[in-house]
């Protein structure tokens, strides 16, 4: 039972990682905490979901036709495109306005009107009911001793991994990687060196916003797809953010895990439904314990 619920968790810390890295990075060059991060999530997981529909022809409103393949790929693709174009929308439109005010309060309220309004907005398009990317039952299958999984959730954590060796390559062998790198370190020297500080900012929404899609799109093809989803996944992907270090990616990949597997081993001694609390007193005691996280730098 317990390599189950370890499986689980892994599964889970998957889809936690890749929102928290979206996090902690605009947290990293952009210095706010965006509570509307979560609702990114949604809209990628219903962008990718009327993908689905749009390449089967399908009028349902339920189901859609899309399990593991090449075609949720490319749904996911285009959901990650146009979440990202969304992102950079909601950045002109509200926090690019405030960032010249330089009052961060500012910007972490208008982020939670941001995600209020991306809220509703998927609510007056898709409606409240949930969603699911296909009507087909997987069967579970054994990949380790005590251990099943459906080629859905096998699916999500090694394109999760997949993406996060991606990142890894982007930060470190790219110029632009580097530059958001340097900015995150030292914002004034690195525009006195020459770098694009528009530019830097506009591809970290573009990073952030495909990662949050991906992450939607990993949670509502392991579970289902719900308006609120984002919003009830904000609290363990903070909690994962600061385990691991607000501002560290390799931090945030490791927190989303370490979450994602204790919230799922909890099960074996409390009930299901207290789980959410996990994440609420694993980030209360790194707070108390050690604030600047696992890969946090002290200051």
């Amino acid at each position: 039972m317990l390599a189950q619920l370890l499986a689980n968790g892994i599964i889970l810390g998957a889809t936690l990682a890749l929102g928290a890295i979206g996090l902690t990075l605009t947290y990293n060059v952009l210095n706010f905490a965006n509570f509307a991060h979560g609702s990114l999530l949604s809209w990628g997981a219903y962008l990718a979901f009327a993908f689905a529909l749009a390449f089967a022809g399908s009028t349902a409103t339920g189901f859609g036709p899309l399990s593991f393949g090449w075609p949720l790929l490319f749904a996911l693709i285009l959901s990650a495109t146009l979440t990202s174009v969304l992102a950079i929308v909601v950045d002109f439109l509200v926090f690019r306005p405030l960032r010249r005010s330089n009052v961060q309060v500012a910007l972490v309220i208008a982020s939670f009107g941001a995600s209020l309004m991306l809220r509703n907005l998927i609510i007056v398009i898709w409606g409240p009911e949930p969603k699911y990317y296909t009507s087909d039952i997987q069967i579970q299958q054994a990949i380790l001793p005590g251990v099943r999984a459906t080629p859905d959730q096998m699916f999500v954590v090694v394109l999760a991994l997949v993406l996060v060796v991606v990142l890894h390559l982007f930060l470190t062998r790219t110029r632009l990687g580097k530059a958001m790198r340097a900015i995150a370190d030292n914002p004034v020297l690195a525009e006195v060196s020459g770098v694009n500080v528009r530019n830097v900012i506009y591809w970290t929404w573009v990073v952030g916003g495909s990662l949050a899609a991906a992450g939607g799109v990993f949670y509502g093809l392991t579970v289902q797809i719900l308006p609120e989803m984002g919003f009830n996944l904000l609290l363990p992907l903070f909690a994962a953010a600061i385990l691991g270090g607000i501002g560290s990616i390799y931090g945030a990949v490791l927190g989303g895990f370490v979450i994602g597997i204790a919230s799922d081993l909890s099960v074996a001694v409390i009930s299901p439904g207290y789980k959410p609390a996990v994440a609420f007193i694993i980030m209360i005691l790194v707070l108390l314990l050690r604030p600047s996280g696992i890969l946090g730098e002290k200051k």
